[in-house]
């Protein structure tokens, strides 16, 4: 098992934010099941403010570019990621079109 840790904002506006919210209480199944075809065994998304934070558990199959591939080619992924960006921003330093990032862990106990 591997686990990462990502993170990216939401636009500052209250309204949005509180929808990206309910969004995630009804997350489509095509998308839930996207994750779960990757590799990806446990996620859950944390939120501050209009920060989010992303904790992703994978087996061994998974790789980012391996999911890549299967979302370019799942049509309901592709809208839930366009309906999402209305909500989302890129951090500064992202490159074009990235959203979440990885983190970088820097202690463990």
């Amino acid at each position: 098992m591997k686990r990462y840790c990502m993170t990216l904002d939401l636009k500052d506006d209250p309204k949005l934010v509180g929808e990206y919210v309910q969004w995630h209480k009804e997350v489509w199944h095509e998308v839930k099941d996207s994750l779960l075809q990757s590799g990806v065994s446990a996620l859950e998304i944390y939120l501050l403010g209009n920060r989010l934070c992303m904790i992703m558990e994978t087996d061994d199959s998974f790789s980012f570019e391996r999911k890549a591939e299967m979302d370019a080619a799942n049509i309901k992924v592709q809208e839930w990621e366009a309906l999402m960006w209305k909500y989302q921003q890129a951090l500064p330093g992202a490159k074009p079109g990235e959203k979440w990032m990885l983190m970088e862990k820097i202690f463990s106990l």
